[in-house]
């Protein structure tokens, strides 16, 4: 049995965990740089070399229990995609554990959105990206990558962090108080508190590897210069979970690359830095 991190197998049983995490290693529709359906496996490896006590906050938050759900396979289409993450999602929202998903590209957050807008009427999406992903449809689908926000828009508080790269068919989508792109960021000391202002209390967190600057994250399929860095991330992280509720969260489009292991090992800490704050707030 493997587990996340190396954790002892008793707490990466499911009846033993707090924390659900899903992988779903899909890359049907990623247009430019392939591989994001290779990053969970990458993760795994790296998360067993990272050390489990957080400085920060002085805890170390597997003892809670980390099961690590059998991955979704579903790759026939992008729409069976969303639709198995959907379900699997609900079984897993079932039994009150926290659950999280790990991609795979950025559309499968469109299934996993679906299920925990169900489960929170009011829910509001933080999402953390170097794209605005809005668009209606992509090459014939509504379940692309370059989507994977065009429903939340509609149906949910949308929120969007990071964002310097989008076509101009997404801007009817576009709401401008609660996007905040990179010009706009850059220009306000008071960014984050703008953020936490614009979400509800309850947020599902999705972050696409590529809202990083690719000096730090070049493991994406799209690498977009001029990101965020980790402890504007970690910061903003931090205080969406001490003011508001976070109730699940995705991360998405590690395209690992041979040799450059820093980003994998990166995308893991970032896993378990959420987790920690979490069960420490």
């Amino acid at each position: 049995m493997r587990t996340f991190a190396g954790i002892p197998e008793e707490l990466g049983k499911l009846e033993n965990a707090a924390v659900v995490i899903i992988p779903v290693p899909y890359d049907g529709t990623s247009t430019y740089g392939k591989g994001a359906d290779k990053g969970f496996e990458a993760l795994m490896d790296a998360s067993e070399n990272m050390e489990l006590y957080d400085i920060e906050t002085n805890s170390e938050v597997y003892e809670k229990g980390i099961f690590v759900a059998p991955a979704v396979k579903e790759d026939k289409s992008p729409e069976l995609m969303c639709d198995a993450v959907e379900k699997t999602t609900d079984k897993y929202l079932e039994t009150g554990k926290f659950v999280s998903l790990f991609g795979g590209e950025h559309s499968i957050s469109i299934g996993a959105i679906r299920s925990f807008k169900k489960k929170y009427e009011n829910l509001s999406v933080l999402q953390l990206d170097a794209h605005s992903d809005l668009r209606p449809d992509f090459h014939g689908s509504a379940c692309n990558h370059a989507c994977a926000m065009h429903a939340a828009s509609k149906n949910t508080n949308l929120v969007q962090v990071g964002i310097r790269s989008m076509d101009s068919v997404e801007l009817p989508f576009v709401n401008e108080d609660n996007f905040f792109d990179m010009y706009r960021i850059n220009s306000s000391s008071s960014w984050m508190d703008e953020v936490i202002n614009q979400l509800g209390e309850e947020v599902y967190l999705t972050i696409d590897l590529d809202v990083f600057d690719p000096s730090i994250m070049p493991s994406t399929g799209t690498p977009e210069p001029g990101g965020l860095y980790w402890y504007d991330v970690i910061t903003l992280v931090r205080r969406v979970v001490e003011e508001k509720t976070l109730v699940g969260f995705d991360i998405v489009e590690l395209a690992p690359v041979e040799g450059v292991p820093a980003p994998d090992f990166m995308a893991a800490k970032l896993l378990y830095k959420i987790l920690t704050y979490k069960f420490n707030s």
